[in-house]
């Protein structure tokens, strides 16, 4: 489909899904962000859905102003995959020991690693900048500054929440790696700062919503902020090339007599900011839970723990943005998905997958979220699919 146009304060609301099917409170929220006084641009997902401040599935495009609640707290959160030369028929019969292997590989939930992992060590993990990137730690918030052990620590860890990783199969039976993972505690933190700072500035005293605290250009409280959400942002860039990393190399010691190959990793943030020209504007493009689908990019589309996912490459579509959905989105909240899903539930709707199946995760049951074929259908204007994905391992925090 190609968008609906719904009208909002200072810009149109581009809308890649039918508005009668997005909740109040997110196209309440839509509205809201269209009275910003910076805005240039709106584009909404298929995915999209209620959210702190500003709706996940939305990208927003400013000029001369940025709000760190459209990008939500786990900056630079998104996704990583590669297709290996191991197909369905390599696969033992039980999969839970190469589960296990993932886990013990990867800490996952709140869990760090005993020691910094050497990303030397690692297969095709292009070590340079690392020691720079590091650095300039000193360069952050000062607030921040006593967690820089644990940032060091959870370098190359999950988390929890929707984060996940999956050994797929594609339709011809071959075997993809991929995984979801943010910035972990130190993009939370950074970005709980920022907004308490952006809060309290005199230009964000009459917003509609105080969660929509922008800062502004030419600004010390915008350099500072731009300075820790580019750090943010290549932190998770890390943390997912580490978890690949590991994750390899676990294929590897247990696919021993296979000799695994693997193509390039195709890599994509979905809760960033970017600096992007439209319309001879230079503006600031916030996406929260969508990716940049400029003309040749490739890109993930991932459904739920038991459906499956995509592989895309975007069409370059300028009205969203060069912008497609992050995922499936969320279809009910993690409260009523607790109330409403059993564990008989969640090991329904994950059989044939090895994956937890416990009290633990039954928010993230398939039923909490969107079909992710329609969501896929809804943006054809913006994607083309490369290949389709399905799980048969999926770790989760």
């Amino acid at each position: 489909m190609s968008y609906v146009e719904v009208p909002g304060a200072k810009v149109p609301i581009r809308m890649w899904t039918d508005p009668a099917s997005v909740e109040d409170v997110a196209l309440q929220q839509l509205r809201n962000v269209a009275t910003l006084p910076w805005i240039k641009g709106l584009a909404v997902m298929p995915d999209v859905h209620y959210g702190k401040g500003a709706t996940v599935g939305s990208v927003i495009a400013m000029q001369g102003a940025v709000c760190p609640a459209a990008v939500g707290v786990d900056i630079g959160c998104g996704m990583s995959a590669v297709k290996t030369s191991l197909t369905a028929n390599d696969l033992p019969g039980d999969l839970s020991r190469l589960r296990s292997k993932i886990e013990q590989a990867i800490p996952v939930g709140r869990g760090m690693h005993d020691d910094a992992v050497d990303p030397g060590r690692l297969h095709g993990f292009a070590t340079g900048g690392w020691e720079d990137f590091w650095s300039r730690f000193d360069g952050v918030a000062d607030a921040v500054k006593f967690r820089q052990e644990r940032a060091i620590k959870q370098m190359g860890t999950l988390g929890s929440g929707n984060h996940f990783i999956e050994f797929c199969l594609d339709e011809s039976g071959s075997v993809w790696l991929m995984l979801h993972s943010g910035s972990r505690n130190i993009g939370k933190e950074l970005a709980d700062h920022h907004i308490g700072v952006a809060q309290k500035l005199p230009h964000n005293q009459g917003l509609v919503d105080r969660d929509l605290a922008v800062f502004i250009a030419d600004t010390p409280q915008m350099a500072a902020y731009r300075n820790d959400l580019f750090w943010a942002q290549e932190y998770a860039k890390y943390n997912r090339s580490i978890m690949m990393g590991l994750f390899q190399d676990v294929v590897r010691k247990e696919f021993k007599k296979a000799k695994v190959a693997f193509e390039p990793v195709i890599s994509c943030h979905h809760n960033y900011v970017s600096e992007e020209r439209y319309d001879g504007m230079d503006l600031l493009v916030t996406r929260k839970g969508a990716i940049r689908a400029g003309s040749g990019d490739f890109g993930i589309i991932p459904g739920s723990m038991g459906t499956g996912s995509y592989i895309v490459k975007g069409l370059g579509n300028e009205a969203s943005f060069n912008s497609a959905s992050h995922g499936a989105g969320r279809k009910m909240s993690r409260n009523a998905a607790k109330k409403r899903f059993s564990t008989r539930d969640l090991e329904e709707q994950t059989r044939g997958v090895e994956c937890r199946k416990d009290s633990g995760v039954v928010d993230e049951i398939p039923g909490a979220y969107k079909p992710i074929e329609q969501v896929i259908d809804q943006q054809s204007d913006l994607v083309q699919v490369v290949a389709k994905l399905k799980q048969v391992i999926c770790v989760k925090g």
